[in-house]
């Protein structure tokens, strides 16, 4: 790799020219890394659901041409100056969010909110001056949530790497650096549940099934999904899900219908929808004394939580998390050995593969609702 160290290197990306419109496969060229800079050669990514709703462009500022990608694995191939702890040949999982290590949120360990680092959707470019690595022809083209993995190389931030086991296979560890350990830590992390607890969890998809192992790992003994999809429920049970309750079964508010289910209530529940009435009866269905629930789905802005005090009064938690309380540098090489020592199975998180070329058919399969997780293999 060291001929390509501090020269501007041409590769193919999936470039997105315009909202909603397939991505087209592409030879940019991606500048050297610059300080606190490291430039990736990516093996595998996987498409996030986040993706997706910024590539329709729905709902936020529209920001093209992009190049999105997030959930990934990859090699580090030059370093720029500055950057310590990583050399050429090191094995990274890029991360959306990131760890500076020297801001208050990183320096306190109950926070993984950096301030330097932290997701910012709107940003294009690169920290150090404003201006992107990506160009086509002299005309410049946007990152994607610094990360920008819909590409053969990419620059990333050094504090949004997480340095990994050397052992790792990045064709299925890849999806461990969004979604997955967004589940999983909103339960380890957390809700915490307790060996025998009940947990119900809310919304089965990629994320809320991660939440759901995390329940698994932690022993507990009922776990109970709640989603409005009933064809989800046969996939959930390899997850260690127990019970399905479909809101629309019922001619009452769902919450009640997991408080008669559980004696009370749940101990633990862990919200992934992002639907601002599955994050109420997320929380009223927790045991009083004792409930934990935990929001980990993004509301739309104008949505508004309302809730009785005395619901909290009666001693119920609520709590919300980001990326699952995990510091990306700190946390997730041990999320890895999760899935090295056995603890953790992400292979039942993936549900197609294609190759780079094909990666149009990932977002097919993720509008039609029919994949978990995809992995894109760059290397055609």
């Amino acid at each position: 790799m060291s001929s390509t160290v501090g020269q501007v290197i041409r590769c193919k990306a999936a470039v997105s020219w315009e909202a909603g419109k397939p991505l087209v496969i592409e030879e940019v060229e991606v500048a050297p890394p610059q300080n606190m800079e490291v430039r990736v050669k990516i093996l595998f990514t996987s498409l996030c659901h986040t993706d997706v709703y910024f590539w329709e462009a729905k709902g936020q500022t529209p920001l093209f041409p992009r190049i999105f990608g997030h959930e990934a694995g990859g090699i580090v191939e030059s370093i720029g100056e500055g950057v310590t702890d990583l050399k050429p040949g090191d094995k990274v999982l890029p991360i959306f969010t990131g760890e500076c290590k020297e801001c208050r949120h990183c320096k306190s360990s109950e926070s993984n909110m950096c301030d330097l680092l932290r997701i910012n959707t709107d940003r294009g470019a690169m920290l150090e001056d404003g201006k992107t690595r990506f160009s086509k022809n002299g005309q410049p083209i946007h990152h994607f949530l610094g990360t920008s993995t819909f590409s053969e190389y990419t620059v990333i931030h050094v504090g949004c790497l997480a340095k990994i086991n050397p052992e790792a296979p990045l064709d299925k560890v890849c999806v461990l650096s969004c979604g997955i350990s967004t589940g999983l830590g909103a339960t380890l992390n957390v809700a915490k549940p307790t060996k025998g607890s009940t947990v119900a969890i809310f919304g089965l998809g990629a994320v809320g099934l991660a939440a759901a192992e995390g329940a698994r790992i932690a022993g507990a003994s009922r776990i109970i999904g709640v989603d409005l999809n009933p064809s989800r429920f046969e996939e959930a049970k390899k997850f260690g899900l127990t019970e399905f309750v479909n809101p629309k079964d019922h001619n009452k508010p769902v919450q009640e219908v997991l408080v008669e289910m559980t004696d009370g209530g749940v101990d633990r529940s862990v919200e992934c929808t992002g639907n601002v009435n599955a994050m109420i009866s997320a929380f009223e269905c927790v045991h009083d004394g004792w409930g934990v629930a935990v929001l980990v789905g993004v509301p739309n802005k104008d949505d508004a939580f309302k809730t009785h005090p005395i619901n909290l009064l009666n001693e119920r938690t609520l709590k919300g998390t980001f990326f699952g309380n995990y510091k990306p540098r700190s946390d997730i090489p041990a999320v890895v050995e999760k899935y090295m020592n056995k603890e953790l199975e992400v292979e039942k998180f993936i549900t197609h593969k294609v190759t780079f070329s094909e990666i149009n058919k990932a977002f097919e399969y993720m509008l039609k609702g029919e994949s978990l997780r995809c992995i894109i293999s760059m290397e055609n």
